[in-house]
């Protein structure tokens, strides 16, 4: 429900402007899970590593944190979700 809400607006096939410019589909868990055109943004059970995880964090910068613009962030408790999820092997649940 977080990623519906909060990220598939942008990251949404074919006009998503986040789909167009990283080919990032967040359409279905499957899509989501082949990542971008520039790799994976999860590695089930390691939401540090977790590309996903570190721009919705603001860790790889204020400027990268997503969603972006006038974008709702995603609340504190959204985050550690979305942290939880993932280090518990980012599951198709």
């Amino acid at each position: 429900p977080i990623l519906n809400e909060k990220c598939l607006q942008c990251h949404k096939p074919p006009d998503g402007s986040g789909y167009v410019r990283t080919g990032l589909d967040m359409e279905t868990y499957d899509t989501l899970m082949k990542g971008t055109m520039f790799g994976t943004v999860i590695i089930p059970g390691d939401s540090k590593r977790s590309v996903i995880n570190k721009l919705t964090e603001g860790r790889a910068g204020e400027s990268m944190r997503m969603p972006h613009g006038d974008a709702i962030k995603l609340t504190e408790e959204e985050v550690e979700l979305l942290n939880l999820w993932v280090n518990q092997g980012a599951l198709n649940n």
